[in-house]
């Protein structure tokens, strides 16, 4: 496998399976690093020094990192080198990783932690560098097994470390993350191509540039608003579910870790997705998305009412198909929308999303307080019954490319 030279034309460039597939597993890599202690919180919480009411905190720094990564990193895509921007993050997730495994208190915990969810924005920076490498005809599919990967890096980052805690210790995930970063890092200098963006703006252009991006394409507005509510609702369901199971199906926590690995199952929809969007289904494709989550709200409804863990666990794998299905359109969508800014592009899209679709965990908590699974299920429901009228009533042309009719119009 070897990498095009940096000065070959792009039209003439093209990514083989195998770089594919390592950037599809250096992406789940890096964002995994936001999930690691998302279920270990009660035991990191006392060992580092961390009060009961601090120790939320874990996953808020985390997170916050990664929100601004998203909008001050990712767009530097477009002002320098790719493949140097992507060896550095994937370093430095690193180095977070090994910083967090070896803390001993909670400020080298903590800080370790921010530098970790800065740096896993590495996969923000690959996604658009292999839409840039790969041909017009395959970049849905591309996007497709790329994200598929990230999914899947997602939702095997908790039971991973559920289960690698319970066998050797809380630091263990981190140790291991770390030496995997390690090898995705080599395999990146040694195969990745460099890309070089033509663009002569400065870091304070780029950055006023990005929400310029929003404000000028109708397109990705609306594509950040669906995919928001989306992965809000995605959110809700992963932060009341597992509640759900230990409560009234009275699982364990490992049991839940077993329940989490089977919805990752949902990751295997993305590359259909892919296949969907290079045929010009975008439209479609979003419609079924949005309707599929809407319905699985409500099966999982009836499933929890039934005590039917197959049930439930099929509504979990729909519901991250749909989620699947709408971003791996949306992003060939507005990958489409300005070959010279797709990295700024990308980081409007995914902070909207990122910043409002980061409270589906705040309103999974609060539902199921109030009104136990069947708030938070109709409370899912209605997110996606708001986004399907939006979708149906509002988009105009928006789901489309280039070639087809309003996909590029700006506001």
């Amino acid at each position: 496998m070897h990498a095009p030279s940096p000065s070959q034309p792009p039209a003439q460039r093209n990514l083989s399976k195998g770089l594919t597939l390592l950037l599809a597993i250096a992406c789940g890599a890096l964002v995994a690093n936001l999930y690691y202690a998302q279920t270990l919180i009660d035991t990191i919480g006392p060992e580092v020094g961390l009060s009961p009411q601090i120790a939320g905190s874990i996953t808020t720094l985390t997170q916050l990192g990664y929100g601004a990564g998203l909008a001050l990193f990712v767009p530097l895509g477009d002002l320098f080198e790719n493949k140097r921007l992507a060896l550095v993050t994937t370093f430095g997730a690193i180095l977070g990783s090994v910083g967090i495994a070896l803390s001993g208190g909670p400020a080298i915990f903590l800080a370790a932690s921010l530098v970790t969810g800065v740096c896993a924005t590495g996969a923000q920076v690959l996604l658009p560098l292999a839409s840039h490498l790969a041909t017009e005809e395959r970049q849905g599919r591309v996007i497709g097994t790329i994200m598929s990967g990230l999914l899947f890096g997602i939702m095997l980052a908790r039971p991973a470390a559920s289960f690698l805690a319970h066998l050797l210790g809380w630091r263990s995930i981190f140790y291991v993350s770390a030496a995997l970063m390690t090898a995705i890092w080599l395999a990146l200098f040694v195969y990745c191509p460099e890309r070089r963006p033509e663009g002569k703006l400065g870091y304070g252009q780029i950055l006023a540039s990005v929400a310029g991006q929003l404000r000028q394409y109708r397109a990705l507005r609306l594509r950040a608003f669906y995919q928001a509510m989306l992965f809000a609702a995605f959110n809700l369901f992963w932060t009341a579910a597992p509640l759900e199971l230990l409560h009234n199906f009275d699982f364990s926590q490992e049991q839940v870790a077993w329940f989490a690995l089977a919805g990752a199952g949902g990751a295997l929809a993305a590359p259909l997705a892919g296949s969907l969007a290079d045929r010009g289904l975008m439209w479609w494709t979003s419609l079924g998305a949005l309707l599929m989550l809407t319905l699985s709200f409500v099966g999982a409804d009836f499933a929890a009412a039934a005590t039917s863990v197959i049930a439930f666990a099929v509504t979990a794998v729909l519901i991250d198909a749909a989620v699947q299905l709408n971003q791996i359109t949306g992003q060939k969508i507005i990958f489409a929308l300005s070959k010279e800014a797709r990295a700024r592009v990308n980081a409007a899209y995914m902070t909207v999303m990122f910043v409002f679709g980061a409270s589906g965990s705040l309103i999974g908590s609060a539902t199921f307080e109030s009104g136990g699974w069947t708030l938070s299920a109709l409370t899912g429901a209605a997110m996606g019954g708001i986004t399907l009228i939006v979708f149906i009533f509002f988009d105009r042309g928006a789901s489309a490319t280039t070639n087809s009719a309003g996909g590029n119009s700006p506001a």
